[in-house]
């Protein structure tokens, strides 16, 4: 007797099995309001015949393996999985509901099988496996595409409101500004425009690295423009302008008088300013942060910020520079207060790199909380307009 095949199975019960996964995609809520009747049962029908497409081909053990990792060629068209994701994501799906789908698709053949090989006729059972692996790659192109259509999202959500920000932001900065230099009004008032100001500043500086978090997560990569500059020069108006924000903090720089480098003077001040308003926040109010530039091998400047306050968690230090991680300091009281987006650590790192350099930070009791930026003096980064 011949063997019947899995894959011929599916085609010829393909109405049966699709009915089935129908009924169970109708339960799911919210309904599917972007697909009609069609749409809904023409993925499935899609996904099923790649499925029994498979099947039928042969497959090394190598391929076989690489399929399950997610190793396969990917130069082609999407696949019905990734379309339906995407349908799915437009119809308000969530993940785990797209993912109970499948559950639902693979339950409904192994249903419809197991009754008929029930009545003894002759299968190969090789087929189970190639057909469980096969619903496996299909469900993980679907959630892949799904995450990345949902980041997609964020990121332009991101990118949009920062955008949409800055416009008011300036006119506050402005705003705030022309006050702050005018001798005819209250001190009172006077005072308050200039907490605005600073608030405007803060805020600002957010915006631009919601922007540049944004960027970067497009591919587009950290653009710099490294030009001869002196970087001494850069860390004094730096550290001036933070002492103005932060009047009652001790913010001490030992750096030489110049130290000229091919550096993005901008985007180095950025970086700067993002590792010490850090020091800032993290560090105790009672210590000072020190920030230092020392030039040891005429081939790379170094850069250390320092602070002291609780010891980051050892298991904290690896992802301290991933993005939108907040990192609360353990045994720490205010540690609610002092948490942030984690974006500024991400973006400094993003321009050491971006200048061929490197940022690394070590934290502990007796030395504090120290990040150290090594920059190469003479030359710029690989993204150097």
């Amino acid at each position: 007797m011949a063997h019947l095949r899995l894959a011929d199975f599916i085609r010829t019960n393909i109405e049966a099995i699709l009915q089935a996964w129908e009924d169970f995609a109708r339960t799911v809520e919210p309904p599917a309001l972007t697909m009609d009747d069609v749409a809904l049962r023409d993925h499935a029908r899609q996904m099923l015949l790649a499925v029994a497409d498979d099947l039928d081909q042969p497959q090394s053990e190598g391929e076989r393996v690489a399929k399950s990792q997610g190793l396969g060629d990917r130069d082609h068209e999407d696949t019905a999985s990734e379309i339906h994701a995407e349908a799915r994501l437009l119809s308000g799906y969530t993940i785990v509901q797209l993912v109970s789908e499948y559950r639902a698709l693979r339950s409904s053949v192994l249903a419809l099988w197991d009754a008929f090989t029930k009545e003894e006729r002759a299968t190969d059972s090789g087929d189970m496996t190639r057909f469980n692996e096969a619903i496996d790659q299909a469900l993980a192109e679907s959630v892949a595409r799904y995450e990345y259509l949902v980041k997609k999202s964020q990121n332009m959500f991101l990118a949009i409101l920062a955008h949409d920000l800055r416009n008011p932001l300036g006119a506050v900065v402005m705003g705030s500004s022309f006050l702050m230099q005018a001798n005819d009004i209250p001190h009172k008032y006077a005072l308050a425009a200039t907490r605005m100001h600073s608030s405007a500043r803060r805020m600002s500086s957010l915006v631009d690295d919601l922007i540049d978090y944004t960027r970067t997560h497009f591919g587009a990569g950290m653009p710099i423009d490294a030009r001869h500059g002196d970087l001494a020069t850069v860390s004094r108006q730096v550290v001036e302008e933070l002492r103005t924000f932060h009047p009652e903090r001790n913010i001490a720089l030992q750096a030489p008088a110049s130290v000229m480098a091919m550096i993005d003077n901008g985007r180095i001040a950025q970086m700067l300013s993002n590792l010490i308003g850090n020091a800032v926040q993290y560090g105790l109010v009672d210590t000072p942060v020190t920030i230092t530039v020392v030039d040891d091998t005429g081939e790379d400047i170094v850069i250390t910020v320092n602070n002291f306050g609780s010891v980051i968690p050892a298991d904290k230090i690896a992802g301290i520079f991933d993005p939108l991680v907040r990192v609360g300091h353990e045994g720490s009281p205010d540690a609610g207060e002092h948490t942030s987006l984690g974006i500024g650590l991400y973006i400094a790192r993003q321009i050491a790199h971006a200048h061929g350099g490197r940022i690394e930070v070590v934290s502990g009791e007796e030395s504090g909380t120290t990040f150290s930026v090594t920059l190469p003096l003479h030359r710029g980064g690989p993204h150097a307009a």
